[in-house]
């Protein structure tokens, strides 16, 4: 596939910028309730929010929004799979966008998988994931062969509200969902810092068919309620 020729729309084209977006990553943001992460631009405007399940709730997921706290997609830890495993859902659906695995927890050099939804053999990943995660060194690439499509780094030139805060930088190519590129690196976060406990709705009985279950839906809610009224103007805000 030729990614550095058309926009590459996992989550929606309206996510896709002819220019390279800088995002700037920060985590555990505690102005916002039951918030891991706020990803802004440049400029510090937010981008887009990661709100938890909630203290009460059984699950890990967590739920990507917009700045207003429109749920975006939903990302679902597989708890009983043989290595770290994640799923990403399109909000309020059991629309499968893409499987995040690892292929090993014992190798010492971190590499993730991605595969598309329609991979459903997944011989090959669509997207991987190499790097050092300590050293907010990571490349994510594209096809075969490999095309570097957004790449992890350290530079603190962004101007946010949010400075001082746990943070990193990620920049996406030009025609690249950066929307799915946030959600990739949530993830990335996740498996690093070995968070994934809880029972997945899967192992419980619940399955795919049962999504809407308390996790999603205190998280739905969390987002709903920590909408912004200074980042009402986001869609301008977009790069």
């Amino acid at each position: 596939m030729a990614y550095a020729n058309r926009p590459v729309s996992i989550i929606g084209p309206q996510y896709c910028s002819p220019h390279s977006v800088e995002l700037a990553v920060f985590k555990k943001v505690k102005s916002i309730t039951n918030g891991d992460f706020v990803v802004t631009n440049i400029n510090g405007n937010i981008l887009f929010k990661v709100i938890g399940p909630g203290f009460f709730s059984m699950h890990d997921r967590q739920v990507l929004t917009d700045a207003a706290g429109n749920p975006i997609v939903s990302l679902r830890p597989k708890i009983m799979s043989a290595h770290d495993r994640w799923e990403v859902f399109r909000a309020g659906s059991n629309g499968l966008i893409c499987t995040v695995k690892r292929p090993s927890i014992f190798s010492f050099k971190f590499k993730v998988d991605v595969f598309l939804a329609n991979n459903t053999r997944q011989d090959v990943c669509d997207f991987k994931i190499k790097g050092d995660w300590s050293d907010k060194s990571c490349v994510v690439y594209a096809g075969e062969p490999s095309t570097i499509v957004a790449q992890m780094h350290n530079n603190h030139t962004v101007q946010s509200a949010f400075l001082g805060k746990d943070k990193f930088m990620v920049t996406v190519k030009p025609n690249i969902d950066y929307a799915f590129i946030a959600a990739l690196f949530v993830i990335l976060d996740k498996i690093n810092s070995g968070s994934g406990g809880g029972a997945d709705a899967d192992e419980e009985g619940g399955g795919d068919g049962g999504d809407g279950g308390d996790g999603e839906a205190e998280a739905m809610g969390a987002a709903g309620a920590e909408a912004m009224g200074a980042a009402a103007g986001a869609e301008d805000s977009r790069v």
